[in-house]
């Protein structure tokens, strides 16, 4: 009989220590991992435009924060390296953008089908409605793979952080490039950078035969224009000149003409691009005025004739 009381009192301690363990087993399984200083937040509650998601960071590192909404798929990982790489190669290429290293990518994925979460919008560190981030917000109905519209979206937002806010200035020439042809060779250029000549290389496909009817009909922004002055006068760096030019010499509260965008674009390449401007988008009377007067009135931008 005291053999079996033993046994008992023993299984009864076996078992309140296995349970004690256990609970601290769940408990220690439960616990929220702590961020280091200076991590971004977990959550971003949007509250720009059609915006109201409560978003939940799914990545973090040195250049950028990713959130997903509610509705994207976790198993979606590439936009991590594809977005971290992309901003890399921006700030060493168009310089910092900030305090704040980061950018903000917000991806939704829009099964609502009400459009309001779709395409996308850049906002800079300069801008309150983005709580001073450097962000770009994009949504799709499928981001499964990291090509197409797919990684041309997120990048051709982070193009309109580069023409509204880099070197410090706001630069966007909508005037001049709408919305906006310099997204195209921003895009190539920094898939090029990032590893994927591929994506690149069916990027070009897509538009060297493509015209536009601005600034005249038949105008040939890509192959005609930018791809030419990439490709000739330096790649990145000639594109990260001319906004250095521009921040240099024009105050942000003016738009340049014509002439003067063909002027800081030859600043910037080191040459003359008057004749590449004719074979891309034709040439007048008035840009020839515009010009002349642009080499007057902007004298430190210097280049080959």
């Amino acid at each position: 009989m005291k053999l079996i009381r033993i046994t008992t009192f023993l299984i009864g301690l076996l078992m309140a220590v296995l349970t004690i363990a256990s609970c601290k087993k769940t408990k220690d399984t439960v616990k929220e991992e702590v961020d280091p200083p200076g991590a971004p937040a977990k959550t971003w509650q949007e509250h720009w435009g059609l915006h109201h998601q409560l978003l939940k960071r799914v990545y973090y590192d040195d250049n950028v924060a990713i959130y997903y909404d509610a509705n994207m798929d976790p198993s979606v990982t590439w936009t991590f390296k594809a977005m971290s790489d992309s901003w890399a190669y921006v700030k060493k290429n168009y310089g910092d953008f900030g305090k704040d290293p980061r950018l903000y990518c917000i991806f939704h994925s829009t099964v609502d089908t009400t459009g309001e979460l779709g395409g996308g919008h850049p906002a800079s560190w300069r801008d309150s409605t983005h709580d001073y981030h450097n962000t770009i917000d994009d949504g799709l109905d499928n981001w499964t793979y990291p090509t197409g519209t797919q990684i041309a979206i997120p990048i051709h937002e982070m193009g309109h952080i580069v023409a509204n806010a880099s070197w410090g200035h706001a630069h966007e020439d909508q005037n001049i490039w709408h919305d906006s042809k310099f997204a195209e060779i921003f895009i190539y250029d920094v898939l090029m950078n990032i590893g994927r000549q591929d994506e690149a290389s069916r990027l070009y496909y897509q538009l060297k035969d493509l015209r536009e009817v601005f600034p005249n009909p038949e105008s040939n922004w890509f192959a005609g224009w930018f791809y030419p002055v990439w490709n000739n006068y330096g790649k990145g760096p000639v594109l990260s000149k001319y906004f250095q030019l521009y921040a240099k010499y024009v105050p942000s509260n003016r738009d340049l003409n014509w002439g003067e965008w063909i002027h800081f674009w030859s600043g910037a390449a080191g040459v003359n691009l008057k004749f590449q401007a004719t074979i891309a988008f034709g040439w007048s009377d008035e840009w020839e005025e515009e010009f002349n007067q642009a080499r007057i009135d902007f004298p430190d931008i210097k280049y080959k004739d």
